[in-house]
């Protein structure tokens, strides 16, 4: 066999072994979204239960948070700005999501779902950049609301 031949079966042989080891080490989308699912489902439940630190638990130590006039920087700032929210026996919103995406490689999600006043109306919609800190374990990143048309605030 000529060298350039064999050289030639030798990088089609290595590169084929890369596909398989990419196949076999891709991550599960479908399985990451909905564990991104389930720790914004909890998140939100946080707020719901009235149970500040549990919010806190779902937040990367960096994370991010948008706010009306102002830009909370650090677990302990968003926390100490969302306290507020977790006064009081009722909670003054609640919100779901309803898309979850999960980059490739498995590394950072987005979510985003309607934001209810206390009666169940929308009254915005969150977006939320979720971080895999470890397997399985998703911390907010960064989180921001935005506003929602007219036609958005009637749907159920």
């Amino acid at each position: 066999m000529r060298p350039a031949v064999l050289g030639a079966g030798l990088v089609a042989a290595a590169m084929s072994l890369g596909d398989v080891h990419a196949q076999a080490s891709a991550p599960d989308l479908a399985a990451l979204r909905q564990q991104v699912e389930a720790a914004e489902r909890s998140f939100a439940r946080s707020m719901a239960d009235r149970d500040l630190a549990a919010f806190g638990r779902h937040l990367s130590e960096h994370a991010v948070f948008y706010g009306n006039n102002t830009v909370l920087r650090g677990r302990a700032a968003v926390i100490e700005g969302w306290k507020a929210f977790y006064d009081g026996k009722q909670a003054p919103f609640s919100w779901e999501p309803d898309q979850v995406e999960v980059l490739a490689d498995g590394t950072l999600a987005h979510s985003t779902g309607p934001v209810r006043d206390p009666s169940g109306q929308r009254v915005s919609r969150f977006n939320s950049i979720w971080r895999q800190e470890a397997p399985g374990v998703w911390k907010v990143v960064f989180d921001k609301g935005q506003p929602i048309s007219d036609a958005e605030k009637k749907l159920p």
